[in-house]
């Protein structure tokens, strides 16, 4: 590959790169201080607010503001938040009926005068709505009227020209991200409550996934009895295709297993396999889990003990399915 060459032009784009990260660096860092001092009551407060709203949390705001705002909405929403964006200009216009009492209103301009927002407030104050408002001016109309004011002030924006809102759209992002943290902290929220809110998503798949939903069961659960001869109990390996047997008793209580390793094992010593019994060679005291365990405990088991099959019981410990490897691939728990 031949060596980039880095022109004026080239050089410019990177230097103002550097240059719009590190102001937008400088304001989160100016935002961190500010929560750490002046703003720590009203956050707190805020967080006190948000936890205990009986209703949803309603975010909103204009232009860039309400992009922030959709993204901070999803964000409260899928960390044990009900939450939901409401567009200012279509709230004017009907919208408002989304809208209760029980609700909490977050507004957000980083002027502190949007139009289209402070049109709707009076509303919103009058249902008696709680408002924390998020702006760039405590001397604003908005944070005036507002039950809890979180500031978003910066030194300047990254643009060059300090018109195109960046550093302050950020600092509104990484506020937003703060009060949803703190909320699901002192929610208690887990990783198990997360996977419910995602569960089209890996850790979905892994935290809500169990092995009754993903083991094999009926005539697909390769089993004998122990009085099997070795190459009937063969058959029945290979007609399942698990590279393994269980052996049951009449009861289905698990005895034993028989692996394909096992067989590999006994070729090496053993030249008439016709006579003997599964009960003569089986592996007593095979690995086996629950079928209400998780199906993440079963790729626990199968890693630590460098297994690739699991026989599945209830809580009698009987015999009800079996797992294979494979098995969880396909369900993308693994």
């Amino acid at each position: 590959m031949s060596d980039v060459v880095i022109d004026d032009a080239a050089r410019r784009a990177v230097e103002l790169a550097s240059e719009t990260l590190q102001i937008e660096a400088d304001a989160l860092i100016a935002l961190q201080a500010r929560l750490q001092n002046e703003d720590a009551a009203g956050f707190a407060h805020a967080v006190r607010m948000l936890l205990s709203c009986k209703g949803r949390v309603v975010v909103s705001g204009i232009g860039k503001s309400g992009h922030i705002a959709r993204k901070i909405a999803a964000t409260f929403a899928s960390t044990g938040t009900p939450s939901f964006f409401v567009h200012p200009a279509e709230a004017a216009h009907g919208d408002l009926g989304m809208i209760t009492s029980q609700d909490i209103f977050i507004a957000i301009s980083y002027s502190g005068e949007a139009a289209e927002l402070m049109s709707i407030l009076p509303i919103i104050k009058r249902l008696g709505v709680k408002l924390i408002s998020l702006t760039g001016n405590p001397a604003s109309s908005l944070a005036k009227i507002a039950d809890v004011h979180l500031s978003l002030q910066v030194d300047k924006e990254a643009c060059p020209l300090n018109l195109a809102p960046t550093a302050s759209t950020t600092v509104t992002l990484a506020l937003g991200d703060a009060l949803a943290v703190a909320v699901l902290d002192a929610r208690g929220f887990r990783e198990e409550d997360f996977a419910r809110s995602h569960p089209g998503g890996a850790l979905g798949r892994r935290l809500l996934t169990y092995v009754k939903d993903v083991m094999r069961t009926g005539d697909a659960i390769p089993s004998v009895s122990p009085d099997t001869k070795l190459t009937s109990a063969l058959l029945e390996i290979t007609k399942k295709g698990m590279a393994m047997t269980a052996v049951v008793d009449t009861a289905r209580n698990i005895v034993g297993v028989f692996t394909d390793g096992d067989l590999r094992r006994m070729m090496e010593g053993v030249c008439d396999f016709t006579q003997i019994s599964i009960g003569d060679v089986m592996h007593t005291n095979p690995r086996s889990i629950r079928a209400d365990q998780l199906a993440v405990e079963a790729v626990e088991v199968m890693e630590t003990h460098r297994i690739n099959q699991l026989l599945v019981t209830d809580e009698q410990g009987k015999l009800v399915g079996a797992l294979h490897i494979h098995d969880l691939t396909r369900a993308k728990v693994i």
